[in-house]
């Protein structure tokens, strides 16, 4: 799962409240990183930002790191991945954007192939074993 994870006492929290009920017990399970805590806010780009990081930890299997989590919020306690990333077989991956003016989307990824990443171009990645599902968006 890849979080909008702005920092912000609200969005943290509205958030992580948010996949709780959307998930139950389960998002306790779930390793979940926020790529803002690397790059910073990529604005009008963070939902094509996600994806990339999102593919890219999927062929490799390695979950990013949220970075300097250094004093979460109480109400904030599912695995944000702090510090480091983790190796993991990734077949699904969850992109959470949310953009000014609510813009939102929540992007499902699945691995349905093994291809080297590197081969695809952004034009032929549906060709070769990658579904892009829309669930959600709102404007």
């Amino acid at each position: 799962m890849n979080l909008h994870g702005t920092s912000t006492e609200m969005n943290d929290r509205v958030e992580t409240r948010a996949l709780k009920l959307a998930l139950g017990d389960y998002a306790y399970k779930v390793p979940m990183s926020a790529l803002k805590s690397q790059i910073g806010h990529a604005q009008g780009a963070c939902g094509s930002a996600s994806v990339a990081a999102a593919l890219v930890a999927m062929e490799h299997g390695r979950i990013p790191p949220t970075i300097n989590l250094d004093m979460p919020d109480t109400e904030c306690d599912l695995d944000y991945v702090p510090d480091a990333g983790r190796r993991a077989a990734i077949e699904h991956a969850i992109c959470n954007c949310v953009g000014f003016g609510s813009k939102n989307s929540a992007l499902v990824l699945k691995k349905t192939a093994v291809t080297p990443f590197q081969k695809l171009s952004a034009a032929r990645i549906a060709n070769k074993g990658w579904i892009l599902i829309l669930l959600l968006t709102s404007v």
